[in-house]
């Protein structure tokens, strides 16, 4: 069961190695990244950054949707993190997860809206978001699980 399907360019730290896992009682993480799944030294360093006895796993974005909707993944409560807006979307799309967090991207040259204290988007983005709130949804920022929930409309967008 996905608890949380969460953007963060950051992937794997602090905030969603403690706080999320803790708060949503997740007992695996999905790292869904093309880049570091081909990455060995980063891949590495997530290893290291987990909880102890959190199971974790990392794929590319095709092979972390064929494993969802095959339903390996149903017998884990699983916080699934991705890198970027693109990414997050074409999870909860092609593999029916009902929200969205954002809890961090990068600002870039690119960057036309700041939704929240580390989340910024270009028009793109901001596009793809608007898209999945118009198909119902929930696009939510928060950095942290304590944090006060802030569910986007089309028009926050």
């Amino acid at each position: 069961m996905i608890k949380l399907c969460r953007v963060d360019h950051r992937l794997l730290h602090g905030q969603v190695a403690f706080s999320w896992c803790h708060a949503l009682g997740a007992d695996a993480i999905l790292v869904a990244s093309d880049a570091a799944a081909s990455d060995p030294i980063r891949m590495k360093t997530m290893r290291l950054a987990k909880p102890v006895g959190m199971k974790l796993v990392i794929k590319s974005i095709d092979d972390s949707i064929a494993a969802i909707k095959s339903g390996v993944t149903d017998k884990y409560k699983l916080l699934v993190v991705t890198g970027s807006v693109a990414d997050g979307a074409r999870l909860v799309e092609e593999c029916g997860i009902p929200s969205l967090n954002l809890g961090g991207t990068e600002k870039t040259d690119q960057t036309t809206k700041t939704l929240g204290i580390a989340v910024h988007v270009t028009d793109q983005e901001r596009e793809t978001l608007r898209a999945l709130v118009e198909k119902g949804v929930e696009v939510e920022v928060r950095q942290v699980a304590k944090d006060k929930k802030a569910v986007l409309s089309a028009a926050d967008l």
